[in-house]
């Protein structure tokens, strides 16, 4: 049962001959990978929203069980993981027997997982009459086995990143949720009705019970989590306690150490990403709260297009820091990576916001555009957020991830601080500040505390110089009274000249380093 394929060889460091135009390329093939796959995969997940909510399928108070208790996945997921996927790339690209470092983490965390599944499982009705979901005991056992599988397949599939096989990434995650969908689809739009109007049949008969109601919703997320996992097997090392790749008891400390502090970082993150829909329910009026919320977290998502960007960059830039930290010239290929990911990301800025009356229609009831004012602040509050992702390296690389714990924490202060006085001021508006104010902090922190253990030459010029130019470009969009064709002209021509001028300075810049 345990005889799976071997542990992954050591990991070939790219050539110091190759020059950094061809480094940045590759970069950013793989970028486009992981977003790709990311995109997909959530606008597959997406469709599953209307779904839930058609009439005959859930009334919203059996949506709202789905909610609350998907809820939880996002801080047990930090839990669970504790920082082992980030520790897994620095031991593995700073120790040369990396088949030991993957045995050992992707054991450790797979222990800790089953052990996690084994008490909540047991625990199940316990958990469920403490979190006031004693009916739906059956669910939270789904989410307990979700959360634990996932847990489980980070650090395989974060081999598959440092092994730089983005296409075998990207595939896994959307075939596990096309198999979510599906199963969504055959269930709710298939079964049930069917099974209402009175035309079951035999199959129907034996996959079908609406006494399970929400449960088919974890039941299904259960069974893609599986596919994943299965698919994943060939990744999995040997069960070996011995030999050069063995578990190696003694790598736990330095790992714990390192990785820890990057658990209290995460769970300062989750803090920061939402708490504001979370305090907005308990900070306004009764009768107003529900509604605000619902116009914000419509408006929140029209800054999608920055966040997806973000995810699929991280995905493949963090293997890439890690594998390229000892090459000569690492520090300026570092900066020019933060120069045109602030490019891209002020790029989408422009995109969205010079054509947002035509991105409202992704929102369709006007009854949610007085929300829009928030998104510019959401768009620009999430390019900082980018931006202390890229400069996360500093501590990642010089071994300081307590840093990055403290720096998530003091932005969780800032942002609970900030929701507690702004939310029942200004509303939704409020929220929207507190989060930019949060990520802004967290970055000029993060840029002056990095310069003085691991300094990067970043261009501190330039990439103010991207951010001023596209909030400038949009406002002075807005105050020409255009309308029709002329309008969109406009924009679509200044659009693509912050384009053209990023381009052109980006690529003398890599020519000129090239030569």
């Amino acid at each position: 049962m345990f005889i799976l394929a071997p542990a992954p060889g050591k990991v070939a460091l790219p050539s110091r001959h190759l020059c950094p135009v061809n480094v940045l390329r590759k970069l950013a093939g793989q970028t486009a990978i992981y977003g790709l796959s990311s995109i997909v995969a959530r606008f597959l997940n997406y469709l599953l929203t209307p779904l839930y909510t058609s009439r005959g399928v859930f009334a919203p108070a059996a949506f709202g069980v789905v909610t609350s208790l998907y809820a939880w996945t996002a801080f047990l997921n930090v839990v669970l993981t504790y920082g082992m996927e980030t520790t897994f790339f620095r031991f593995a690209t700073k120790h040369a027997d990396n088949k030991r470092v993957y045995t050992t983490i992707a054991w450790l965390l797979a222990g800790t997982s089953a052990l996690f599944i084994a008490l909540g499982l047991l625990f199940a009705q316990s958990i469920a009459s403490a979190i006031d979901y004693p009916e739906h005991v059956f669910s939270v056992r789904m989410l307990i086995a979700i959360i634990g599988i996932e847990a489980a397949c980070a650090v395989p599939m974060a081999s598959l990143r440092l092994k730089e096989r983005p296409w075998k990434f990207a595939l896994i995650n959307v075939l596990s949720v096309v198999v979510n969908v599906a199963l969504n689809l055959f269930i709710f739009l298939y079964c049930m009705p069917r099974f209402d109007a009175g035309n079951s049949n035999a199959l129907i008969a034996a996959v079908y019970d609406p006494a399970l109601g929400v449960g088919y919703v974890f039941l299904i997320n259960l069974i893609s989590s599986g596919v994943k996992f299965l698919l994943l097997l060939p990744e999995w090392p040997k069960p070996r306690f011995s030999g050069p790749a063995g578990f190696d008891a003694k790598l736990l400390r330095p790992m714990l150490a390192f990785g820890l502090p990057l658990l209290v970082a995460g769970l300062a993150g989750m803090t920061n990403e939402t708490a504001d829909r979370v305090l907005m329910k308990h900070l306004l009026p009764a009768d107003v709260a529900d509604a605000q919320i619902g116009i914000y977290g419509a408006s929140y998502k029209l800054a999608i297009l920055i966040t997806l960007f973000i995810q699929a960059f991280r995905f493949a830039a963090e293997p890439f820091f890690f594998s390229h930290a000892k090459e000569k010239d690492s520090g300026e290929t570092f900066a020019r990576i933060m120069n045109i990911f602030v490019a891209v990301c002020m790029g989408a800025f422009l995109l969205v916001m010079l054509f947002l009356d035509l991105f409202k229609w992704f929102i369709p009831n006007p009854a949610y555009w007085p929300g829009l004012v928030v998104v510019p602040i959401l768009m620009m509050a999430n390019v900082f957020l980018g931006i202390y992702y890229n400069q996360s390296v500093w501590y990642k690389l010089s071994d300081r991830t307590r840093a990055g714990s403290t720096i998530s924490i003091i932005g969780a202060v800032i942002t609970l601080v900030l929701l507690f006085w702004w939310i029942p001021l200004f509303g939704y508006l409020g929220a929207a500040w507190a989060t930019f104010i949060c990520y802004s902090s967290m970055a000029v922190i993060s840029f002056v505390w990095g310069q003085r253990h691991y300094p990067i030459p970043y261009n501190v010029q330039r990439v103010l110089g991207y951010m001023a130019a596209g909030v400038f470009l949009w406002w002075g969009c807005e105050q020409l009274p255009l309308e029709g064709a002329m309008k969109y002209a406009l924009r679509g021509t200044v659009l693509l000249g912050f384009i053209a001028a990023a381009w052109r300075l980006e690529r003398v810049r890599s020519n000129a380093g090239n030569a």
